[in-house]
């Protein structure tokens, strides 16, 4: 497995080393050793989801507040989702910012967002299968939302023109100019 720094500080990407003949495909998708080596962290994850969407479906912008901010390694494996983080650390160089990364079953690629980001991501396929690995158990109390089209932040999501499907609680989310901010990570 190679890692790159992506776009924004604290951000890397994974790619897989892939093993293929006449019979199928192996990676290994994870090695802790390796991982705590590439981003030269000693990360323990304490929770496994997985969330399946179809076509469409944005979910985010979501992280989570201190004591409980997480980090997450994101993945998806089956179908196909375009990737965002946004960088809510206040003395950040890229405060603000936001990166994208189009994950998918096809380039199995992984994309580490340390405690700090607001995450989120938009279903490119129907019956899209993302898993993500969390360093913090989800906290009712601790878990929070930006608008995913919140103009300051300026996401380019690839909607085609089209609405997405958002779950009641997103569409509720705070502005990012009215976040308080000093407890994300």
């Amino acid at each position: 497995m190679s890692a790159h720094p992506y776009q924004l500080e604290g951000l890397v990407l994974f790619e897989p080393t892939i093993y293929a003949d006449d019979r199928g495909a192996f990676f290994e998708s994870f090695n802790a050793s390796q991982f705590n080596e590439d981003t030269g962290l000693s990360v323990q994850f304490v929770q496994d989801n997985h969330s399946i969407s179809h076509r469409g479906v944005l979910r985010g912008l979501h992280y989570q507040v201190s004591p409980h901010a997480q980090g997450k390694l994101v993945r998806v494996t089956r179908g196909a989702a375009f990737d965002v983080a946004v960088d809510l650390r206040p003395n950040s160089a890229s405060f603000g910012e936001w990166a994208g990364v189009n994950l998918s079953a096809e380039n199995r690629l992984q994309l580490w967002i340390p405690p700090g980001f607001a995450h989120g991501f938009l279903a490119l396929e129907d019956d899209t299968h993302f898993a993500y690995k969390t360093t913090e158990f989800w906290n009712r109390t601790s878990e929070r939302a930006i608008r995913w089209d919140d103009p300051n932040i300026g996401v380019r999501w690839p909607l085609e023109h089209r609405q997405p499907i958002i779950s009641a609680k997103d569409a509720d989310a705070a502005r990012f100019a009215d976040l308080r901010l000093r407890s994300v990570a």
